[in-house]
């Protein structure tokens, strides 16, 4: 694989000042290491947050949810933000932001969020919050697939408990044109999901300006938290504080989400099912290594 090449440096941005000014959206297939990402950038009352993953902002609203007419998966265009829709979930944005450790939330802090189904629902996103600044977060197929795959088995990311011809319940983001997957692997599902994250995800947003996102490989978070922090706030106009420099200082604490310990091999428990889906994921993985 190629090595990474970085991006032009990051613009600072001047601090959000209305409640849902500049909020910022942690963009990621599933099991990627978002929410290790977005518990390091939460844990300062720089930003404003839901204290978890906020699948009830787009789906408590019946006509966003797969089965609504026209919406059959989570991915949602900008067509689907209705005026109505727009001022509901702006609404309910506002009054369920917090600071860390769920502290009331600081005046003019941007707000932050990540949900994996949101990796389909960019422009849908740009339509709600004009103003959204989106962190892309990727990691190498052969570690993120694994994941996904221990995730399915583990049963406790099941999503949708029943889909119209599907046999079981679901997990993870549903992706458009799930229905193919019907009978496949496990392993095809899970690189089918990784696969359909992150080319959707960035073809959206490099159709954006540059200045709206910016790209982070998890293994460099994990190689440089402290600098790749410092980045990702200046790129979102926020202090890299006190409370992010202790974070970042020592080795970052487990996330709410680990299933297992982590460790760099950990993949190779699934060497041979992932060694056959790999091929059709090497295009995609040279694109995002060469962001």
């Amino acid at each position: 694989m190629a090595e990474p090449q970085p991006r032009a440096p990051a613009v600072v941005r001047s601090k959000a000042k209305g409640p849902l000014d500049r909020p910022v959206f942690i963009i990621a297939a599933p099991r990627s290491g978002s929410t290790l990402l977005y518990e390091t950038l939460a844990a300062t009352p720089g930003f404003n947050s839901f204290g978890g993953e906020a699948h009830w902002l787009i789906e408590d609203h019946a006509d966003l949810r797969p089965g609504a007419p026209g919406v059959d998966s989570n991915r949602l265009g900008a067509a689907e933000a209705t005026p109505d829709l727009i001022a509901a979930i702006r609404e309910i944005a506002s009054n369920r932001r917090q600071g860390p450790q769920g502290a009331p939330p600081s005046e003019g802090a941007p707000l932050l969020e990540k949900t994996p189904k949101n990796a389909l629902r960019i422009p849908f996103l740009k339509r709600v919050f004009p103003d959204a600044r989106f962190i892309f977060l990727w990691r190498d197929p052969r570690e993120n697939v694994s994941s996904i795959m221990e995730a399915w088995k583990a049963g406790g990311w099941v999503t949708y408990r029943t889909l119209p011809g599907w046999e079981g319940p679901w997990s993870l983001l549903l992706p458009p044109g799930w229905q193919m997957m019907s009978g496949a692997p496990l392993e095809t599902v899970a690189a089918w999901q990784w696969r359909s994250a992150n080319q959707i995800a960035l073809d959206d947003l490099q159709s954006l300006p540059d200045d709206d996102w910016t790209a982070v490989a998890y293994h460099d978070f994990l190689a440089d938290p402290g600098g790749v922090t410092r980045r990702l706030c200046d790129f979102a106009g926020v202090a890299f504080d006190a409370a992010l420099q202790a974070r970042t200082a020592a080795a970052l604490p487990l996330s709410r989400h680990t299933h297992t310990a982590p460790a760099a091999d950990k993949w190779l428990r699934n060497r041979e099912s992932i060694e056959r889906v790999l091929p059709g994921l090497e295009a995609l993985w040279y694109r995002l290594a060469n962001l």
